[in-house]
C-alpha cells in the first residue's frame, strides 16, 4: 500500500506546572511534531517527533528534517519499513527525533492496516501492565515533598527526583521526599549530567540511607570514563541516558560496562526498530535496560509502551505516564488506573486523535 500523503502538525502543549524545571533548563511546555502518514486507502499512521535541545534537535531542526523526509516518503510502499528507514539514515546523519516520528508512524500504519497492536510486530505482548513512574521537577525540598505526596495519593509508587548538581541541596530534597512518602515508595534520582565525578560519588553515597534505587546520568554525556568511575564507586545502580544516544554508544556502554543500566527512549535512539535493537544489545551483554522518560502527549508513550510490552527483560519501572502533567492532550486511548498503565488490544499504538484535534483520521 503506497504512501499518498504525509502531514506534519505542531504539538505545543502547556504543562500543569508552569515552573517545571530540570538541571538543563526550564521546561513549561512539551514541544514536538505529529507526523501523520496516510496510505492510499485512507488509513493513517501516527508518530511523534519530540523536540529536545539537549538531544541535539530543537523544534525548528526537527521540523526541517521531517519536511525533508516527507519528500522521500510519498509514493513509497508503506510496508517496506526497513528499506525506508535505511534510506533516511543515508539521507541525513543524526536527528533521531525526526527519524523516530517516521519510524513510529510507519509501524503504526502497518499495524492499523493489519488490525493488530504494534507489539505484535515485535513478538507480541509479554507484559501488559506497567506501574507509573512520575518525575518530580526541581523545587525546594518542601515543595518537592508536597508534590511527591500528591502523586502517591493518586496511586503512584515510583518517583524520579530531578537533582541539579548541588550535593547539599540535592540530598536535602531526597531526605524530605523520603520522610514524606515513607519507606514503601520507590525513589530514583536523575542529575541530567549536572555532577562532576567526585560530587556524583559523594552525593549518591549520601543518598544511600534513603534507599535510592537508581541514579540516572550523573555526569556529562561525553565523559564515559567518568561515568564508569561513578558506576564502579557506588552501590546504587547507575544508568546512562544522554550518554546512550545511538546504537554505537549503547554498544560501547555495554561492552565496557560503563553503566549498570541504559535508559531507552524512542526519540533519542531513532524509533521502535532501533530501540528494540538497543534492548537486544543490552540483553546480550548483561546490562539492564528500561524505557526512560517519554515526555510528550499520549502518542509518544503509546508507542513506547507497545514496544515495552514485547520486552520482558525490562528490569525497572518505565516512564510512560508523563502525559498526566499536560494540559489539553489531543490524544485518547491510554489511561492510568490506580497508578498502573494497562495495554489493551486496540490496533496500532492504541491511541487516536480526538475529533476536536484537527489531526487527520481515517476516512
Amino acid at each position: 500500500m503506497k504512501i499518498a500523503e504525509v502531514r506534519i502538525d505542531a504539538s505545543i502543549l502547556e504543562k500543569h506546572d508552569p515552573e517545571w524545571r530540570f538541571a538543563l533548563a526550564a521546561s513549561p511546555q512539551s514541544q514536538g511534531w505529529v507526523c501523520s502518514i496516510i496510505a492510499e486507502d485512507g488509513t493513517v499512521g501516527y508518530g511523534y517527533g519530540s523536540a529536545m535541545a539537549h538531544y541535539g534537535a530543537p523544534l525548528e531542526a526537527v521540523k526541517a528534517n521531517l519536511d525533508r523526509f516527507t519528500k522521500l516518503l510519498i509514493g513509497q510502499d508503506s510496508r517496506k519499513i526497513s528499506a525506508i528507514l535505511d534510506e533516511l539514515d543515508h539521507n541525513v546523519v543524526g536527528n533521531n527525533q525526526a527519524k523516530s516520528a517516521i519510524d513510529c508512524a510507519l509501524h503504526d500504519l502497518l499495524a492499523r492496516r493489519l488490525g493488530v497492536p504494534i507489539c505484535e510486530l515485535f513478538g507480541g505482548p509479554a507484559v501488559t501492565e506497567f506501574s507509573s513512574l512520575r518525575i518530580l521537577p526541581i523545587k525546594s525540598p518542601e515543595k518537592m515533598a508536597a508534590n511527591a505526596r500528591k502523586l502517591v495519593n493518586e496511586g503512584v509508587k515510583h518517583l524520579k527526583i530531578k537533582v541539579h548538581g548541588n550535593v547539599k541541596e540535592d540530598v536535602a530534597c531526597v531526605a524530605a521526599i523520603r520522610e514524606e512518602v515513607g519507606k514503601d515508595i520507590h525513589l530514583t534520582i536523575d542529575a541530567n549530567q549536572s555532577y562532576t565525578v567526585k560530587s556524583a560519588i559523594t552525593a549518591i553515597r549520601m543518598m544511600e540511607p534513603f534507599n535510592i534505587e537508581l541514579a540516572e546520568q550523573p555526569v556529562p554525556a561525553g565523559d564515559l570514563y567518568g561515568l564508569k568511575k561513578v558506576t564502579d564507586a557506588v552501590s546504587i545502580p547507575v544508568e546512562a541516558d544522554e550518554a546512550a544516544y545511538s546504537l554505537e554508544q549503547i554498544t560501547t556502554i555495554v561492552r565496557e560496562r560503563i553503566a549498570d543500566a541504559v535508559s531507552l527512549k524512542l526519540s533519542k535512539i531513532g524509533g521502535l526498530r532501533k530501540t528494540y535493537a538497543a534492548a537486544m544489545i543490552c540483553e546480550a551483554g548483561g546490562v539492564k535496560y528500561r524505557m526512560g522518560a517519554h515526555s510528550g502527549p499520549r502518542l509518544l508513550p503509546a508507542h513506547a509502551s507497545q514496544l515495552a510490552a514485547a520486552l520482558p527483560g525490562i528490569w525497572y519501572s518505565s516512564e510512560l505516564t508523563e502525559f498526566e502533567g499536560l494540559i489539553n492532550d489531543p490524544w485518547e486511548g491510554l489511561q492510568l488506573e490506580d497508578g498502573v498503565l494497562k495495554i489493551g488490544d486496540a490496533p496500532g499504538c492504541g491511541v487516536t486523535p480526538k475529533a476536536s484535534s484537527g489531526l487527520p483520521r481515517k476516512n
